[in-house]
């Protein structure tokens, strides 16, 4: 577990995703997403003097907590993983061993108030994990169409009372804005009128956002054909992801590269090995003790490709 100044958080199937990596002693790697730096700090124990350590992230509380890394292997960079490719040439990177995405919302994020990430707390409808630039939620809600709102929260919440949401939106920033927590919650709670137990009314519109604000889908997008770009022959790209919109974006990306489907799709000697092979086709997910240590775990899902040529 690695703090923050007051939060903390539990960095998910650690051992499981440096395992992953079959890290090099003299390797250079990435994590595209250091967080509170937990696999950083799990990769930098594993290289030697040689090896090299070059992390990313978009979150300014995160670039502050990696201050703490005093390591001269170790480098961290302000900037999103989607932008991989122009941060390696800025690095004087041409290939690397081993390249780390841990998707999605960290626990700070949730946990800090004022961030806006959560209904728990009555705080600004900010949501944006670069506090430095962008738009805010509570802005995009302001302007945003009935329509484009509703796609958001269907598309990126699979929430099937969107339209009777956005209604709600829309009708109450025409009284006052929608500038808190609260009240967007309170909004959603109205328009939805059943939920699966145990699950707040705003959970998946409040993901929603989330995903649109910080174009989380279009970041993981973008960024792994550049991190397969990266790769040496021998070196793999990991990814976690925490929700089913993330993973299977994953899931067919690796796919689609590392078996080229002949004749029969039941026979497995007619699937052919591409430029990439998938480790673990099924994922890993993480273990009945992790998730019982640490709920947020549950809908985990680790992923792993391998270069072989």
């Amino acid at each position: 577990m690695t703090a923050d100044v007051a939060f903390s958080h539990t960095t998910v199937l650690l051992q499981e995703a440096v395992d992953a990596l079959a890290i090099r002693p003299d390797g250079v790697y990435v994590d595209g997403t250091f967080g509170r730096g937990g696999h950083s700090r799990a990769i930098l124990e594993q290289l030697g003097p040689n090896g090299r350590l070059i992390a990313f992230d978009r979150d300014p509380q995160a670039i502050a907590a990696g201050a703490a890394i005093g390591d001269g292997r170790f480098s961290l960079v302000h900037r999103a993983f989607g932008e991989l490719s122009a941060a390696a040439d800025d690095a004087g990177l041409s290939a690397v061993d081993g390249v780390l995405f841990d998707v999605g919302v960290s626990s700070p994020q949730i946990d800090d108030a004022g961030r806006g990430f959560s209904f728990r707390y009555d705080a600004p409808l900010d949501m944006r994990m670069d506090t430095t630039e962008g738009e805010t939620a509570a802005e995009w809600l302001a302007r945003a169409e009935l329509k484009e709102i509703t796609e958001v929260i269907r598309n990126y919440g699979e929430e099937r009372f969107a339209f009777q949401i956005a209604k709600k939106v829309v009708a109450a920033r025409s009284e006052q804005p929608i500038v808190t927590t609260a009240q967007f919650a309170a909004l959603v709670r109205e328009a939805v009128r059943t939920r699966e137990p145990g699950q707040d009314p705003a959970t998946r519109s409040f993901q929603a956002l989330r995903i649109h604000i910080n174009q989380e889908l279009r970041q993981l997008e973008v960024a792994l054909p550049q991190a397969l770009d990266l790769l040496k022959p021998g070196g793999r790209l990991v990814v976690i992801s925490f929700h089913s919109l993330e993973d299977r974006m994953v899931k067919r990306a690796f796919r689609s590269l590392s078996r080229i489907e002949q004749t029969d799709p039941l026979a497995r000697s007619n699937f052919l090995p591409g430029d990439f092979l998938e480790i673990h086709a099924g994922g890993i997910a993480p273990s009945e003790e992790e998730i019982a240590e640490n709920p947020r775990a549950r809908s985990a899902r680790l992923r792993i490709l391998e270069r072989v040529r």
